[in-house]
């Protein structure tokens, strides 16, 4: 682990390599799982001003479960998370004709609909954000689900702070990045 800035970054970021492989995979990361994926307060607000643009793009299923239950539940643990269908996928996805899963919120982000691209949550996966009072801690986290995205990591030499350099940034900024791509380079 390391410190840069208010964030205390886990090595295996640095260390790890991935690269998603939906072909492999069929972005399983949006369907398996016992909960949505985690949003923030912000998030909510957006979720909920952007649904009509968003909806749309959504499958009948998720659009059921969402007129149920909102845009984004509240877990037990008092966490906010998007919803899931029956219990099972993230209400947000799609399926493409070949059955990988998709993102209804980032289908209209690319049809150019909305300028929200998706859950910070989303786009940073494999990387976990836990923010506490003073410090976030940012993790790789391992699920045997991407394996094939490790191998394929491995293969072309990609560490996951490279594969999602654009979240990383989006999520702390440009000179945050600039700073962990010294620590990486020391390495």
């Amino acid at each position: 682990m390391f410190q840069l800035g208010k964030t205390i970054v886990s090595e295996d970021l640095l260390e790890k390599e991935f690269v998603c492989n939906l072909g492999a995979c069929k972005g399983e990361c949006c369907i398996a799982g016992e909960a949505g994926a985690p949003v923030s307060k912000e998030e909510v607000a957006i979720l909920k001003e952007i649904y009509p643009k968003v909806k749309p793009f959504l499958r009948k299923e998720g659009i059921a479960w969402i007129e149920k239950q909102g845009t984004h539940v509240v877990s037990d643990l008092g966490e906010l998370e998007t919803p899931l269908v029956d219990g099972k996928e993230c209400v947000y996805v799609t399926f493409s004709e070949s059955g990988i899963a998709g993102c209804g919120i980032e289908d209209a982000y690319n049809a150019g609909e909305i300028d929200f691209r998706k859950p910070i949550s989303c786009h940073l996966y494999p990387v976990r954000v836990q923010d506490y009072s003073e410090f976030a801690a940012v993790n790789y986290h391992k699920w045997p689900i991407c394996n094939d995205a490790c191998s394929l990591g491995q293969e072309l030499k990609v560490p996951v702070y490279k594969f999602v350099k654009d979240a990383l940034i989006r999520k702390f900024g440009e000179h945050w990045y600039s700073e962990l791509e010294k620590v990486a380079a020391k390495l």
